[in-house]
């Protein structure tokens, strides 16, 4: 069944509405947008558009929280170049397992598998719907020129990885980013804005910006901001199990946004990510 863009909206807002374990910003994170980063070429003559780290607080305390320990323990399983074979452990399969056990009992999940029941898009059987979600998100597969399977869905979207040593692709997780940057590893270059993007601000949950990790750099990506993991799983399998665009265009609290969804072999999600194209200000 496809879904059109007006039809995704109502359980779009329905995820975020259930979302109890999303940070607010000014409270629970802070973060400094600064500079505009630049986007001429070549990548190693950018100006850096920002002299400070893009957060300047984060309520660490969130963490601890179940989704959020389990989401974390699997950050560091990947090889970040690609072509490079990824070998996943026992160990690292079971931390798969147990984060996927983790998010599929939040509100969020139950929501996102209801309606994917209901649209006879996955399996009723929970046992069976995890191993939908375990092949979309961490069965591995072969980017472009690699001869062994060296990414997946969950590495590509939510870890990062480079291309060439030089450039980043992927990498769209606000926590990942946080705890790189703490770690030193990735610099903040600025926000990312054009003339049909509505100006970022530190108390939007959508950004566009430009950074270094590694040897590597972003460009531009874009990433929700406090958000937790079991929305973003749920939100982008939705997105991925429901329509075959790339593109799909959805309306949900003060945001319009379009979620970019490319499709792997018709099974995997190659990446996803949002992009933010009008915010809508509450009423006073």
């Amino acid at each position: 069944m496809i879904e059109s863009d007006r039809e995704l909206s109502p359980i779009m807002q329905e995820l975020w509405d259930s979302d109890v374990n999303r940070l607010q910003p000014g409270k629970d994170y802070m973060i400094s947008l600064q500079g505009k980063a630049a986007h001429s070429m070549p990548l190693e003559d950018l100006n850096d558009g920002a002299g400070s780290p893009l957060f300047t607080f984060v309520d660490e305390n969130i963490f601890k929280k179940e989704t959020f320990l389990a989401f974390i323990s699997l950050l560091d399983n990947y090889v970040s170049d690609t072509g490079q074979p990824e070998i996943v452990t026992p160990e690292e399969v079971a931390e798969n397992h147990k984060f996927l056990d983790c998010i599929i009992q939040s509100p969020t999940m139950k929501i996102a598998h209801k309606y994917l029941v209901e649209k006879n898009l996955s399996p009723k059987n929970e046992t069976k719907f995890k191993e939908q979600l375990y092949r979309i998100w961490f069965e591995l597969y072969a980017r472009k020129g690699a001869s062994k399977p060296d990414s997946s869905g969950f590495e590509h979207v939510f870890v990062g990885e480079t291309r060439g040593g030089r450039t980043v692709i992927g990498f769209h997780n606000w926590i990942q980013l946080y705890l790189q940057e703490k770690m030193g590893h990735v610099d903040y270059k600025g926000y990312s804005v054009d003339a049909h993007s509505p100006q970022p601000d530190e108390n939007k949950h959508i950004l566009a910006l430009q950074f270094s990790w590694k040897d590597g750099i972003k460009p531009k990506g874009s990433i929700f901001v406090g958000v937790s993991p079991e929305f973003e799983i749920a939100l982008y399998t939705v997105c991925f199990l429901s329509s075959p665009n790339e593109r799909v265009k959805v309306q949900f609290s003060f945001y319009d946004v379009e979620i970019v969804c490319h499709h792997y072999n018709e099974k995997h999600i190659g990446t996803t990510y949002p992009v933010l194209l009008k915010y809508r200000k509450p009423a006073q």
